[in-house]
């Protein structure tokens, strides 16, 4: 009896080209990236859930940052090193939260800044509004602080009243 000749199961395969410049450009985001990440201070480090390889490229990073051509290629390594990393996008989000605080943060002061000038222009119908946007300042210390500022700015005295009144609105609000 012969045997059936059945054709072997073909397994198909997407095969995707990627070409050599868009390799150079991933390449160098790996590059940049473990640049930033050593420029770092190791508290910020100690934030990152980076592998024991990397711990210890961050630690010989240190050591050799003032000698340039042997960081330079030491940075290479530590770009060869995130590349086999397996939770580098945790790594990047991480990495934008931590740089990202800093914006935010002036953002909110500026708020703050403008805040502060809206008060003392406009004074008892806005502190009212200020006052239930934000429970913990109080009535009385807020009329207080928002006249003696207009008075000092007004008279154009140094601004004591007015920075207390910052830092007052500042720590009710951040």
């Amino acid at each position: 009896m012969a045997k059936k000749k059945g054709k072997p199961a073909e397994i198909e395969e997407e095969i995707i080209y990627v070409s050599k410049s868009e390799l150079k450009r991933e390449a160098q985001e790996f590059h940049q990236l473990g640049s930033e990440i050593a420029k770092m201070g190791k508290k910020q480090r100690e934030r990152l859930p980076l592998n024991d390889d990397l711990k210890e490229a961050m630690v010989v990073a240190d050591k050799i940052s003032n000698k340039s051509d042997a960081y330079r290629r030491h940075l290479n390594y530590i770009a060869k090193t995130l590349r086999t990393v397996e939770n580098i996008e945790e790594i990047k989000a991480i990495i934008d939260v931590m740089l990202n605080k800093n914006n935010q943060a002036e953002v909110m002061i500026k708020k703050i800044e403008q805040l502060r000038s809206d008060l003392i222009e406009q004074g008892d119908d806005l502190i009212n509004e200020t006052i239930e946007q934000y429970p913990a300042l109080e009535r009385q210390k807020m009329r207080q602080m928002v006249r003696n500022a207009a008075k000092e700015v007004k008279a154009e005295k140094p601004a004591r009243s007015y920075k207390e009144l910052f830092h007052y609105l500042k720590d009710a609000i951040m």
